[in-house]
């Protein structure tokens, strides 16, 4: 296997606020890569920093009386202190107002400059006339030009995606004081994205970024770039345009060279050689992760001001979707936001980070908290089902046979299937479809468990004739569990440690699958972790119940709703009457088509027999309106028609799966006919 150098970064958490759980999904994804890319021996650098720039952390500063060297110092101890306690191993953790980043910032803007990139025109920007300030995008909000949906910020909307200027708002308002913005001239500087727009198109099709996302960024080459504002007016914290003398760098210019500047302070610590990780020609690795909302700058504009400046080019732009809560989007007033460090006041942090790797795909679909699930999953994979195989076989080496392992497996072929997993498990990892790789090794949990109930040590130990067999077969527990562990070690850091502890063996590694322990002592088998209860969660709830009325109180924002935060089940069943009066019927699709401004839906004309019907369909990641045209799928027939942004959809297509690219549209029997009803 050839050794491979990466270096890989996660999106940059804003110094102005605490970290919460959804901000988790994108550290833990990350931090479960690279462990694995170490596993493998591979040598992988993790870095990061706090995006520290910007309006909203002067503003916020000045209510708190303390200059924003102090807010931004504040907000990274708390940040290291919450990733460290979730087990998020970065090599480097920094900060974007760093010297570092101020001299590559300065650099790449002049080197883009040089280059003829860099253009300057006076321009008309929202002005709050009570504060006496430039707005920023965030601190204006209204109704969305494009869809009209309400209450949006003024850079995007979160209804539709579409991104626009403060100017283009309807009805618009400053978050800071109410005051309706008024208009003022100011000179700003642009980056001509235009100028990239051919080197962006074969970019965006080299395989570095998600289909998924391609295909967005596609509608966006499609409508024509348009140069890109990055100053903003003073007052501002962040760094000063050079040869300037009020305007100051966009937050959203030096804080990707956040990236390069974490970096090259790692570097400047140890013999790390940053020109063999950022040099154009550069044969290394470079793979960020990031949130799919912000998949727009690290897929257009982050490569184009590489190219520029004369950089190379992430190897890939690894996007993924936003966490709910109990199936409802992450909100303080409804109690679904979760605070990391209220959940770790109460439950610990490697089950949530089992958790998240069995819900993650290599798509960018969000994914679901759901916390009775939660607790049921673990307690029954990682207690009842791993660490269950090591509790049931290690006290009979420890007491019957003095710590010490047979010579060898009773059960060779059945070992030889967990070291055939590894291909398999490495693959999911790398392609970072770590449910996938869950689902295989609790699939080896699983058949672990059964060796040991069918051979029953604690039946054969009582019997003079039989007891010899117990150290061979609980050997062979033993080394089941130690394999596990090695799938599962980079995900569950702090479980593999103690399970290296009692294993008594040195340090896993991937290798480690492929020689099993035998003739050697094992120590004392201790818990290695414990159940999750609901009454903890229940306190996590309450606790960040309280968080949250304390914020809104000081805020000023509505009451916190907590009632979407149960930990007890919730029944969806529903009766057969209930069942029967839908109409299943067996479709046609006659056409399939892209639908504009939309980021899953195709629009689907479905033939019913004589009957045609129009379905829109959330299915864009999956399949392409060429690969569908002409085939029979599955309907429901009778659901009343749904008014939406894009016209009426008369219906519903029936697919499964987990989401993403692995979504299976029903496939109706070959000889079904259009219009036949699904008994």
């Amino acid at each position: 296997m050839n050794k491979r150098k990466i270096l890989v970064t996660s999106a940059l958490p804003y110094a102005n606020g605490p970290i919460h759980l959804g901000h988790m999904v994108e550290y833990i994804q990350t931090d479960i890569w690279t462990r694995f890319q170490r596993l493998r021996g591979h040598t992988c650098y993790y870095v990061c920093a706090d995006d520290a720039h910007g309006t909203p952390i002067m503003l916020r500063a000045q209510q708190e009386g303390i200059e924003p060297q102090e807010l931004i110092d504040k907000s990274k101890g708390e940040h290291q202190a919450d990733f460290a306690d979730f087990n998020v191993a970065f090599d480097n953790y920094h900060s974007t107002h760093s010297t570092e980043n101020r001299e590559l910032s300065e650099a790449i803007y002049l080197a883009a400059k040089q280059g003829g990139h860099i253009m300057q025109k006076v321009i008309k920007q929202s002005y709050d006339p009570e504060a006496n300030l430039f707005l920023p995008d965030r601190f204006i909000k209204g109704e969305c030009p494009k869809c009209h949906a309400t209450d949006q910020y003024g850079d995007n909307c979160d209804n539709c995606g579409a991104t626009y200027a403060t100017t283009e708002v309807i009805n618009p308002y400053s978050v800071i004081t109410g005051a309706t913005p008024i208009e003022k001239d100011s000179e700003h500087y642009f980056f001509k994205l235009n100028d990239f727009d051919a080197f962006l198109k074969e970019w965006i099709n080299s395989g570095s970024v998600q289909t998924e996302i391609a295909n967005k960024m596609k509608e966006w080459l499609e409508d024509g770039l348009s140069d890109w504002d990055i100053s903003r007016d003073a007052p501002y914290w962040g760094f000063k345009i050079p040869d300037t003398e009020d305007k100051y760098f966009y937050v959203w210019l030096d804080a990707p060279i956040g990236y390069l500047a974490s970096f090259k302070n790692y570097c400047n610590k140890t013999d790390v050689d940053f020109d063999e990780f950022w040099k154009e020609d550069s044969s290394t690795e470079v793979h960020h992760f990031i949130g799919k909302d912000i998949a727009y700058f690290h897929t257009l504009f982050w490569p184009a001001v590489l190219k520029a400046a004369g950089y190379r080019l992430p190897t890939a732009v690894h996007c993924h979707g936003f966490l709910k809560v109990n199936g409802l989007k992450m909100s303080k007033s409804r109690g679904t936001f979760i605070q990391a460090r209220v959940f770790l006041n109460h439950l610990p942090a490697e089950p949530l980070r089992y958790y998240y790797a069995a819900k993650l795909s290599n798509g960018v679909d969000d994914i679901d908290l759901n916390l009775a699930d939660f607790q049921l999953r673990i307690n029954s994979d990682l207690i009842g089902k791993v660490i269950n195989i090591a509790s049931r076989t290690a006290s009979f080496i420890t007491k019957k046979f003095n710590g010490q392992l047979s010579a060898e497996l009773p059960d060779t072929a059945l070992y030889q299937q967990f070291t055939n997993s590894s291909d398999a498990i490495a693959d999911a990892y790398e392609t970072r479809h770590y449910s996938k790789a869950m689902r295989e090794i609790m699939t080896l949990a699983d058949q672990a468990n059964q060796y040991i109930h069918e051979n029953q040590p604690w039946v054969l130990i009582k019997d003079d004739a039989t007891k010899d067999q117990v150290q061979g077969i609980c050997t062979q527990g033993v080394n089941m569990f130690r394999a596990l562990m090695v799938y599962l070690k980079p995900v569950l850091p702090e479980l593999a440690e103690k399970s290296e502890q009692f294993l008594n063996a040195g340090e896993l590694n991937w290798g480690s699958v492929a020689t099993p322990l035998l003739s050697t002592e094992i120590n004392k088998f201790k818990p290695l972790m414990t159940r999750i209860e609901k009454d903890k969660i229940d306190a996590m709830l309450d606790e960040n119940k309280q968080v949250l009325e304390t914020l809104a109180s000081q805020t000023s924002n509505t009451p916190v709703d907590d009632s979407p935060l149960k930990s007890d089940p919730i029944s969806n069943t529903i009766d057969y009457d209930d069942f029967a009066k839908i109409d299943l019927r067996v479709v046609k699709i006659v056409k399939a088509a892209h639908v504009k401004g939309a980021d899953k839906l195709l629009q689907l004309t479905l033939d019913l027999g004589g009957e045609t019907r129009n379905v829109f369909a959330g299915i864009k990641s999956a399949y392409h309106p060429t690969d569908l045209e002409g085939k029979m799928t599955v309907m429901v027939a009778n659901l009343a028609p749904r008014k939406m942004r894009f016209g009426v959809s008369e219906g519903m297509v029936l697919a499964a799966g987990p989401g993403g690219e692995d979504l299976f549209m029903l496939t109706p029997d070959k000889g079904a006919l259009a219009g036949m009803r699904v008994k």
